[in-house]
């Protein structure tokens, strides 16, 4: 792949691989792997987010054609992300949220100011974790969609295959619920 390549929008890369350029598609491989990845764990693939990427990868490539660009391609990729998790959790038939688990064990940044605000962060996040494993499957993919994959309500919409409306108000009631977990953690013998 040559640097010039590796330059290239999403729209020009997708246009290109439609085109049968090999070349173009693994630009776009290696510019969403890594996104992709992080959206299968935190979504619920655990131990299976390889496998759960590189069949989704070689989906979006089959469906190259049914690619509309309307959202664009990062979007449209995790949506099939999410679908490919989703069959996952229906074929093992359990929900056992060991992506929230990776998610929670993340090492501190390097230039953490003090260890003991990292162990606090840490612990904070792990408390998190498990307040928000406390809530049903449909509250969690919204949520870490939104905020632990950083996504717009427009490209969750997109991922999860729903109404951008149903996105605002499923975060707005998840957040209130998380909300409560949190707070019910806080007072004294609750």
């Amino acid at each position: 792949m040559r640097e010039a390549d590796t330059e290239i929008d999403d729209a020009t890369a997708v246009s290109r691989a439609r085109g049968g350029d090999l070349g173009a598609y693994e630009v776009l491989v290696a510019r969403y792997t890594v996104p992709a990845h992080r959206a299968a764990v935190l979504l619920g693939a655990g131990d299976d987010a390889d496998d759960v990427v590189q069949e989704a990868l070689v989906k979006a490539y089959r469906q190259l054609s049914r690619y509309r660009g309307e959202s664009g391609f990062r979007p449209w990729l995790l949506a099939i992300v999410a679908n490919e998790t989703r069959n996952l959790h229906r074929s093992r038939r359990r929900r056992d949220g060991l992506a929230l688990r990776a998610a929670s064990a993340s090492e501190p940044l390097p230039d953490a100011p003090d260890p003991a605000d990292t162990v606090l962060a840490r612990d904070r996040r792990r408390q998190l974790v498990e307040r928000l494993r406390l809530l049903d499957r449909r509250d969690q993919d919204v949520l870490v969609c939104r905020f632990l994959l950083d996504l717009s309500e427009q490209e969750t919409a997109s991922a999860l295959g729903l109404p951008k409306g149903t996105v605002k108000s499923r975060t707005s009631r998840a957040l209130a619920r998380l909300r409560e977990h949190l707070r019910a953690e806080e007072v004294p013998g609750a």
